[in-house]
């Protein structure tokens, strides 16, 4: 301390590990209650706002949720604020509708049947109040437009409106199938209704005026089609907002938004041979800030950086990021296990997280050397891979999410459990959560795997290493039910996280 002035701060450590609470539930489960296939909820997303959230079911549904708390509070928002008074507001979701993005179709060329599924949702730029979103199963992507339209009423009838049933005003049964004889006038012989003495003076004809009252509705604007010969398994939206890319198994595709009859292959892995074919696409999304940079994975455990201004078709990457095998650890289920099911990157694009079958991988794109952070989500199950193997689990796609400030990553689990990892230097969280009214219950302390660190320049975390047998409870484990599916809020610590038909939110 100088001239009593001058005090010197200790540098801050990592973040506190968060306290999830629950908050909502939408379609909850009564004890029992069998589920539908086609409730099964398929896909997640949050906009760039936070304000609306959309998820995809198998039954080729879209619905949308929106945000109500925020509208409430934006002027004791504003008074809190000026007084620097913590904020302690959860966000609430209510229903704001839904549509049929999907139907069934069938492929007679391939005789094979494509099912409504919804795959990936992604939000677009909102315009004049409403909101754009695109939707794809396996082959077909549409371009959708929600907006609120003001309700057209018919009114400026002879009749009394209370008594004018069959005349066509809103409060009418004129959709009723069973015919009715009708009179003049479009009046009806069960109504107590007589012409005045000596007729009606004039006869005005209904005029269609519109409401105060509004109705959602949503249209396809556009469907791109015909460009998948594999099953699509991602989309994702360039920062231009006019583009978006598409990509199956061996293809990626790049769309504008505008045109719908072409677009532009820019990767293609497909060999000469097919019997050459040692690996195939299993995501790939575009750099958040860059419009030329995008990044796709593979199922061989690698991850390919691509840029768009090298060349037009981009047979080579900028950049390829893979973890060295170790060596000795070959096994007839390495292969299997390293296949990446999903990559997201991180707000500001330093980073990408990528999720395998039992870890969660944090690659810095300026290092191709190998990941900074790794997180073990299923390293107990490494025993069971011959089972996980025979009935099919092994194969589950599971996907991950980033928080908004880049200090926590989840991914979810077996037995509709989700973890939650700090990824900030120095942190040890690794929290374990159920989708569920109560998210902690039955929680036990798992020992986390101490950090190891190999170099000053390189930090490579393992935790959450549980033993094996049990889950990350303590339970026998339940491959029936899983936790494919979650999105983290973009500005807030909160995540959607579907268990079946359900969709639950929390927040810390």
């Amino acid at each position: 301390m100088n001239g009593g002035d001058e005090v010197v701060t200790a540098p801050a450590g990592p973040p506190q590990p968060l306290d999830w609470k629950f908050t909502q539930v939408f379609g909850e489960r009564t004890a029992g209650e069998e589920v539908q296939e086609v409730d099964i909820i398929s896909a997640i997303e949050f906009d760039k706002t936070g304000d609306h959230l959309a998820t995809g079911d198998r039954g080729g549904r879209v619905v949308l949720f929106e945000r109500t708390d925020t509208k409430d509070h934006d002027a004791l928002r504003r008074d809190l604020e000026r007084m620097d008074h913590p904020i302690n507001r959860h966000p609430e979701f209510r229903y704001k509708t839904e549509f049929q993005s999907h139907e069934p179709e069938f492929d007679y060329l391939k005789s094979l049947e494509i099912e409504e599924k919804i795959n990936k949702i992604r939000w677009c730029q909102t315009a004049n109040g409403a909101l754009f979103l695109l939707s794809t199963n396996d082959k077909t992507i549409k371009f959708w437009k929600v907006q609120e339209k003001k309700v057209k009423k018919i009114s400026e009838m002879n009749l009394d409106p209370p008594k004018a049933v069959g005349n066509g005003c809103v409060a009418s049964s004129s959709n009723s199938n069973s015919p009715t004889p009708g009179l003049a006038n479009g009046g009806s012989p069960d109504n107590d209704f007589s012409f005045p003495p000596g007729g009606l003076p004039s006869l005005r004809l209904p005029v269609v005026v519109t409401s105060q009252e509004t109705n959602l509705v949503a249209r396809c604007r556009r469907v791109y089609a015909h460009a998948h010969d594999y099953h699509i398994n991602s989309i994702s939206n360039n920062s231009d907002g006019e583009t978006f890319i598409s990509a199956d198994d061996l293809r990626i595709n790049l769309w504008n938004l505008e045109i719908s009859n072409q677009s532009f292959n820019i990767v293609d892995v497909k060999p000469a041979n097919m019997e050459d074919l040692t690996e195939v696409i299993t995501s790939a999304e575009f750099h958040p800030t860059h419009c030329n940079m995008l990044a796709y994975s593979s199922s061989k455990g690698s991850i390919r950086l691509i840029d768009l201004r090298q060349s037009a078709l981009c047979d080579s990457h900028a950049k390829l990021f893979e973890e060295p095998e170790a060596p000795g650890s070959r096994s007839f289920f390495t292969e299997i296990i390293a296949s990446i099911s999903d990559i997201k990157f991180a707000k500001d694009g330093r980073y990408m997280l990528s999720r395998d079958y039992m870890t969660l991988k944090l690659w810095d794109i300026n290092m191709d050397s190998g990941p900074v952070s790794t997180f073990q989500v299923h390293e107990y199950l490494r025993p069971k891979l011959c089972d996980l193997y025979e009935n099919d689990s092994i194969f589950d796609k599971f996907e991950c999410c980033l928080s908004g400030d880049g200090l926590r990553v989840a991914t979810g689990s077996y037995s509709n459990l989700f973890r939650v990892f700090g990824c900030a230097p120095g942190s040890t969280e690794a929290t374990t959560l159920e989708a569920s009214k109560n998210p902690v219950r039955r929680q036990v302390q798992m020992p986390s795997r101490p950090s190891r660190s190999l170099s000053s320049i390189t930090r490579v975390v393992r935790r959450g290493a549980e033993t094996s047998g049990v889950d990350a409870n303590g339970n026998s484990f339940d491959f029936t039910t899983k936790l494919l599916h979650l999105a983290w809020h973009p500005t807030e610590n909160s995540i959607a996280c579907a268990a079946a038909n359900s969709l639950y939110m929390y927040y810390a």
